[in-house]
């Protein structure tokens, strides 16, 4: 994908994934099996996610590239690092440390809806700054993938939202 097909991914995966979160009633939100996630804590989880690299994008690139270094190595393709995330998955990875949500209160709901919109949108406007070359050059690292490019991470944040979409929607449903 090029860089603009990556922001309009951005953009489109977290508006229906906020959409849906806005048509759940409370009960829906709230509501988890056990040991599972509640729609809030998703939507906290996505935040908790998306934020630390909106922020870290604000960094002159030079910054990055002298604490996370440069690639190595070509981008993986989108396919290519689902598979990888994927299979992370199947080997037992789970969301640690900061990236593991709260037990969530409804009052937070339209709160974490519009902060994780408003992230969303900053975080297009900065991957403009970006060109295609810093994309696959530029690396940082992601607690379950270890160090990928930022093209690379722009997939994981693509499909990761879609994803967690999906468990919201089976959790629901059963």
């Amino acid at each position: 994908m090029k860089q603009g097909e990556i922001i309009q991914s951005l953009k489109s995966n977290h508006s229906l994934f906020l959409d849906f979160l806005k048509s759940l009633n409370n009960t829906e939100f709230e509501y988890a099996q056990k040991k599972k996630w509640s729609a809030g804590q998703q939507l906290e989880h996505i935040y908790r996610s998306v934020n630390p690299l909106s922020q870290g994008l604000l960094l002159p690139k030079f910054i990055i590239k002298l604490v996370f270094g440069k690639a190595n190595r070509p981008s993986l393709t989108y396919e290519e690092l689902l598979s990888k995330y994927q299979m992370k998955l199947q080997n037992g990875g789970r969301a640690t440390g900061r990236f593991v949500p709260m037990d969530f209160v409804i009052s937070q709901k339209q709160k974490l809806i519009q902060l994780l919109q408003v992230t969303i949108d900053k975080l297009c406007l900065q991957l403009t700054n970006f060109s295609e070359q810093d994309l696959d050059n530029i690396i940082l690292p992601h607690p379950l993938l270890g160090k990928i490019t930022l093209r690379e991470m722009m997939y994981f944040t693509i499909y990761h939202v879609k994803h967690h979409h999906e468990i919201i929607k089976r959790d629901l449903a059963n």
